[in-house]
């Protein structure tokens, strides 16, 4: 049998078991108390900082409203002379553009830079948004500087924006070469006549409404005393045609003599020279 004194001190223990939990849920729920309080006395604070920068808003709103300011953005701003329409156009995937055409810096004609690129684009895209977009890719230097310059949402289509790029250039004065630059060229002392007729050719594409008349007198006036020269004088050849004709045979020739120059062996020489005893 149990005795008294076990019996007590069985007692004794789930006292003290029963005080100590209720101690430590005495301490749990303190703490859970203070970091409520924690919490709200913190959305406290936010929603403060909230309403002061809600009202600095609020007022700063009012006063650019009183003096008509419009007020500053963070970040750089561009404007955009495309309209909304032309920049909404979405791009195809395969698109790409033409390398081979130069950037216009200010010089030259224009009208033969728009042509230069509408030919080239239609073998990709006739599209009058394509056109617009891609139109600024083929601007350098003061006509870059131009296009960036524009109005917001000024230019619709293509045909506007072509037209309003060689009105600036124009009212700008920029140099276009005219038909007396041709009188210019002339073929060098050691230059072949397929180099200077390549040479004359690229400053005549510069010239707008050019006359075949002044290219022809051009030309023929470049051309180096020679042999050459006197067959075309001769032959009194009245259009490109058949000057160009004349001249494709000629450089025929030339090549012709030079390959054979060139494949000759350098010892033939010494045996074509007379024998000395």
């Amino acid at each position: 049998m149990t005795n008294h004194s076990e019996i007590q001190h069985h007692s004794q223990t789930n006292a003290d078991l029963i005080t100590a939990n209720a101690a430590l849920l005495a301490e749990n729920q303190r703490m859970a108390e203070l970091l409520a309080a924690l919490q709200n006395n913190g959305d406290r604070k936010v929603d403060s900082k909230k309403t002061n920068a809600d009202q600095h808003e609020e007022h700063q709103s009012e006063s650019n409203a009183k003096t008509g300011e419009t007020p500053p953005k963070n970040g750089r701003r561009r404007t955009n002379p495309f309209s909304e329409e032309i920049m909404n156009f979405k791009m195809p995937k395969n698109f790409t553009l033409p390398m081979t055409l130069t950037p216009y810096k200010g010089i030259g004609d224009p009208k033969v830079h728009v042509t230069k690129f509408e030919s080239m684009m239609f073998l990709n895209s006739d599209s009058d948004p394509i056109l617009c977009r891609s139109f600024p890719t083929f601007l350098d230097g003061a006509a870059l500087l131009w296009f960036f310059n524009l109005p917001a949402g000024s230019i619709t289509n293509f045909d506007e924006f072509a037209k309003m790029f060689i009105n600036h250039v124009a009212a700008s004065k920029i140099y276009i070469r005219d038909s007396n630059y041709l009188s210019t060229i002339k073929q060098g002392q050691h230059e072949s006549l397929k180099d200077y007729m390549t040479h004359f050719t690229t400053g005549a594409m510069e010239i707008p409404d050019l006359n075949p008349e002044v290219q022809l007198h051009a030309i023929k006036s470049g051309l180096r005393p020679g042999k050459f020269q006197e067959a075309i004088a001769a032959a009194k050849s009245k259009t490109l045609e058949k000057f160009q004709d004349k001249a494709t045979s000629q450089i025929e020739i030339e090549e012709l003599r030079e390959t054979q120059r060139s494949e000759r062996p350098s010892f033939r020489k010494e045996e074509d020279r007379p024998y000395r005893s």
